[in-house]
This record gives structure tokens, sequence and C-alpha cells, in this order.
């Protein structure tokens, strides 16, 4: 093997094998994270929260259409914060976390809609039952955090959260806010 061959070789070996920096793994932070749930109970605001939720996130606002995230709520820790109500959201008419314990969200597209606004369309699954949503959401980045916040409206029937003798919309409405807050690590510039 002449020298000029067996240098071009060993060049293209190494820059093979090279270790090239790689993207930062995008990791959402639960600590700095929130989810929120917002009811109205015979006309008086109810409010509670997940405490478990989790997300793979892929996301390059130069590259929307290859951008995605998939996010999971363990059904069981949602809270209201009273120790009574907090034992019944986990059964059957509500969110009957032994049969469904994980509620799941799965991206299609994003939309951007300029100055860090963004749609997000995809898949919401809660109890059994999926139904196409679009979440608005804003993001806006402090140093390596990237912050997404957002309020997305279900009508909980629709999921059959409260169904049975809780279907009845006098006592709790409907419409159910659900609001979030997620930090997020390694996202490029916006």
């Amino acid at each position: 093997m002449n020298t000029k061959l067996f240098l071009s070789t060993l060049t293209v070996a190494l820059l093979s094998s090279a270790a090239l920096p790689a993207a930062a793994q995008q990791k959402l932070v639960p600590a700095q994270s929130e989810l929120v749930f917002v009811a109205k109970q015979m006309g008086v605001p109810i409010t509670g929260h997940f405490k478990k939720f989790d997300a793979q996130v892929s996301f390059d606002a130069s590259k929307l259409a290859t951008s995605k995230v998939a996010f999971t709520v363990d059904m069981g820790s949602g809270t209201l914060g009273a120790p009574e109500m907090d034992s019944e959201l986990p059964k059957a008419p509500w969110f009957n976390a032994p049969k469904f314990p994980q509620a799941t969200f799965t991206s299609s597209a994003f939309k951007s809609l300029g100055a860090g606004k963004y749609e997000v369309a995809g898949q919401l699954n809660i109890k059994g039952q999926a139904r196409d949503v679009v979440v608005p959401l804003a993001m806006t980045q402090t140093g390596a955090v990237t912050v997404a916040t957002g309020v997305l409206p279900i009508m909980r029937l629709a999921f059959k959260i409260g169904d049975g003798e809780w279907a009845d919309t006098s006592m709790v409405a409907d419409d159910v806010q659900v609001k979030f807050k997620f930090s997020l690590t390694g996202v490029g510039k916006l």
C-alpha cells in the first residue's frame, strides 16, 4: 500500500470514528415543571395538579416537520389537595387509574405562529378515549432552560372523566382547563 493511499484511508477512518459533538439530549425538568387542571364544581373553581409526568422531546425550531413530543401523565398522581377528594380521583368514575394508569399525548405536527408561539397537533388519550387536539403553547429561553407554557381546554365527558352520576354538568362543569409549564433542557435556539 503506498503512503498516499494509506494516509487517505487512515484519514477517512479517523474522521468516520471521531466523536462528533452529540446534539444535547432534550429533557423535561420535573422539579421546575407543573401540570394543573381547573374545573368548576357547583360554579366554584377547583384546582388540582398531577405530581408525576414525563416527556420525550425532540424539538428544533428550524425543523418543525421533524419535531416530536410524547407526553405521559401518571393518572394516580392527581391531587386536589384534600384527602377525601384525592381518594376519589383514581376511582372508576373519575380517572380510573387502576385500569388506565396513564394519559398520553403524542404530537403529529408543529406549527409556528411567530414570536415564540406554536400550535402542536396530536392525539390526547385519557381513559382509553383518544381525541385529536391542538395545543397552543409559548416558548421562552433563559440560558440553557426552555420553558413551554400553555392552556388546553378539554371537555371532561369526551374522555369519560366523571361519568355515571357525575356526568351531570350542573354539579361539575364539562369544560376543564389544563394548564402547563414545562421546563426543558437541551433545546436549541428558538
